[in-house]
């Protein structure tokens, strides 16, 4: 088991997790008071523990002795928490940071470009270089250490570089962050594989689904490079690129096969404002940060219908449950999608409206056609692509995936946002699982 370290998250939400997830019950201690025998009083008339009648303590509240005590309690075990962090930190020190000299990212998007910002800041003599493709951003990051095209409102550190030369961007580097949509993944890579060490750690933050293939980044990476063993990594959670550069508490996952590597990169990313967890479920981090997006249209439909918060809390609970039957039926672990890459991404991207997917879905359940939402967008929302893939899937692994499914079949303009409610409604009404 893997031991993670804290960093400065809201002290009562450390205290809970101390008193419920680390400790033992510790025992409330109270001062001893005279039984009635000691009084030579009857048992039915002993004092309890409770105050007197005429005791002066506010209603619906316990005695103030019982407070202090159970604060105290609260204190040693925030104490115990913080000496216990502070342990694992000097006995987990780790020089991945120190022996990193360059760290590549693949794309220029929101996302790619916040990621860049999160490690530059972390070692100012870190060289982080961005492969793009605008000769105007790769201008505007270097002369003015902004990315006029996403965020630029935001600065960017000093120690972040833009070419486009793939040569120049890959030479010398310890870590590749792979920012790229993934349906041209494939593309993009084969162009420039001549370039990528063989050993180079590909850490992808690109959530979807290959349409023609089902692929999963982690397949499409090796196969684009043409080496079945490059180092793979997968980066995923509740995490939006403006709160990223705003510095906000923010939680991620790292999942990789070998757990040396994920621990490379959890060091290599943590801060006092981004929580790195690791784990080897690469496939349920994976499909849950797919059909996340698949999800969050669905989401967005039913606020763009004004349906109510009912509907979408219902909407919602279904979507998470088709989420997991398909994963785990391709092999992923039941607690991965009820983590911080499934349920906790699943949140984020279902009811903020941050969330470009959302916004789709929001859209067209207000009547917007498809092709003038994507028309008006400059980023790619990956759940239009993904839903496509989806059918596919349940198919493969013979799931029925009814919410997911009526995603897809809007976006192919088989099915009307009024109808798919509709026909979702009148399913058959079987026992919950």
């Amino acid at each position: 088991m893997l031991y993670l370290p804290f960093f400065h998250f809201p002290p009562l939400l450390l205290a809970l997790m101390a008193t419920a997830a680390f400790l033992p019950p510790a025992p409330i201690f109270r001062p001893r008071t005279p039984t009635a025998r000691h009084r030579g009083l009857p048992i039915c008339a002993a004092a309890s523990d409770a105050p007197p009648p005429d005791a002066e303590t506010d209603e619906g509240e316990a005695p103030r002795g019982g407070r202090k005590d159970r604060r105290r309690v609260v204190r040693i075990a925030w104490e115990k928490l913080v000496r216990w962090s502070r342990s694992w930190r000097s006995r987990n020190r780790s020089d991945v940071l120190e022996t990193t000299r360059k760290v590549v990212v693949l794309g220029g998007g929101s996302f790619g470009t916040a990621m860049a910002a999160q490690v530059a800041a972390k070692k100012p003599d870190l060289e982080v270089a961005m492969l793009l493709r605008d000769d105007l951003v790769c201008r505007s990051i270097n002369d003015r250490h902004v990315n006029s095209k996403y965020l630029s409102e935001y600065s960017l550190p000093e120690n972040i570089v833009a070419t486009t030369s793939a040569s120049e961007a890959l030479a010398g580097a310890n870590f590749c962050f792979h920012a790229v949509p993934v349906q041209f993944s494939s593309s993009f890579l084969e162009s420039i594989s001549t370039y990528v060490d063989p050993k180079l750690p590909f850490i992808s933050l690109s959530k979807g689904l290959e349409l023609n293939t089902l692929r999963t980044m982690s397949q499409i990476i090796p196969l684009a490079l043409g080496n079945p063993r490059q180092p793979f990594i997968v980066l995923s959670g509740p995490s939006f690129a403006v709160e990223l550069m705003e510095k906000l508490p923010t939680a991620m996952v790292v999942a990789s096969k070998d757990r040396k590597l994920a621990s490379a990169v959890q060091q290599l990313l943590a801060s006092s404002n981004l929580r790195i967890s690791t784990s080897s479920d690469v496939t349920g981090v994976e499909i849950a940060g797919a059909l996340k997006n698949v999800l969050a249209i669905a989401a967005g439909i039913v606020e763009g219908m004004h349906l109510g918060n009912n509907c979408m809390a219902a909407l919602v609970a279904q979507g998470c449950s088709e989420i997991r039957w398909l994963a785990t039926k391709m092999g992923a672990k039941p607690t991965t999608l009820s983590g911080l890459s499934g349920s906790g991404d699943i949140m984020l991207t279902c009811f903020v409206n941050l969330s470009r997917n959302r916004n789709v879905g929001l859209r067209l359940g207000s009547g917007e056609k498809l092709d003038e939402i994507l028309n008006s967008m400059n980023q790619v929302a990956e759940g239009v692509s993904t839903a496509g893939a989806v059918i596919a899937l349940a198919q493969k692994y013979n799931v029925k995936l009814p919410v997911l499914t009526a995603v897809a079949r809007i976006i192919d303009n088989e099915l009307t946002p009024k109808r798919a409610v509709m026909e979702l409604m009148n399913l058959p009404q079987v026992e919950e699982v």
